[in-house]
C-alpha cells in the first residue's frame, strides 16, 4: 500500500457509494447526527466503523493510545462536550482491545520517556486494582484483565464529568464499556453497573 493506492481506493469508494445511492454525498454533506460517541484506541488494527458495522455519520469518534479519558486532556474533553452537549449523542462507548500495546507498556517497570505521563493513567488503574490483578498468576490473563479494568476506569472518568451527569439526568444518555477481542473479532460488553458507580462517586463528583 502506498499513497497512490490510497487515492485510487478513494475513487473506487466514491464510485461504489454513488452506484448504490446517487445522493449519498449530498445527504452526507447536510450535517451529522450521530447516535454514538466512540472513544477507542489509536491502534491501526482497530477501527470503530468496521468493528461496529456502521456507516459514516453514525458515530463521532475519538481515538488515543489505550482509549483514555483524561480530564486534563483538552482533546478528549472537547470531543466529549461537543458530542454530548451539541450533537446530543445517546450513547458513549469506551472500547478497549486485547493485545493493546499501551496497556502492555504500562505493565512494564521501565522508563518510557515522553510516554510516562500518559502511561501513568494506566499504571494508576493497576494501582487501584492491584490486589485483583496480582492474584492472577497467568501474565496473559492479567494483561487482558487490565485492559478490561482500564475500560471501566475510563468509563468512570466519563461519569465524573458535568456534561455526562447532565445528559444522564436530563435525557438518559447511556455509557458503555466494551472490549474488542482482536483474536476473534468479537465485541464484548463488559456489562459494568454504571448506575451503582455513579451513585457511589457522586458523593464527591456531584457536578450536576
Amino acid at each position: 500500500m502506498n499513497v497512490e493506492d490510497v487515492f485510487k481506493n478513494n475513487e473506487k469508494w466514491i464510485a461504489n457509494k454513488l452506484a448504490i445511492d446517487p445522493d449519498y454525498f449530498t445527504e452526507l454533506s447536510k450535517g451529522q447526527s450521530p447516535e454514538f460517541l466512540y472513544i477507542g484506541c489509536s491502534d491501526s488494527r482497530v477501527t470503530a466503523e468496521d468493528l461496529m458495522g456502521i456507516q459514516p455519520g453514525q458515530a463521532f469518534v475519538h481515538r488515543n493510545v489505550a482509549n483514555l479519558v483524561n480530564n486534563v486532556d483538552l482533546n478528549v474533553m472537547t470531543v466529549l462536550n461537543y458530542a454530548v452537549r451539541h450533537l446530543k449523542v445517546n450513547h458513549i462507548v469506551v472500547c478497549g482491545h486485547y493485545n493493546c500495546g499501551g496497556v502492555k507498556a504500562a505493565m512494564q517497570p521501565a522508563d518510557m520517556g515522553i510516554l510516562n505521563p500518559w502511561l501513568r493513567n494506566i499504571r494508576d488503574v493497576y494501582r487501584i486494582h492491584k490486589d485483583e490483578l496480582n492474584a492472577i498468576a497467568d501474565e496473559g490473563a492479567r494483561y487482558n484483565r487490565l485492559v478490561e479494568l482500564n475500560v471501566q476506569e475510563q468509563c468512570v472518568n466519563l461519569l465524573k464529568t458535568a456534561a455526562v451527569q447532565e445528559a444522564i439526568t436530563e435525557r438518559g444518555i447511556t455509557v458503555h464499556g466494551w472490549v474488542f477481542d482482536i483474536h476473534t473479532g468479537k465485541l464484548i460488553d463488559l456489562k459494568i453497573d454504571f448506575e451503582a458507580i455513579l451513585k457511589d462517586i457522586k458523593e464527591i463528583y456531584n457536578l450536576y
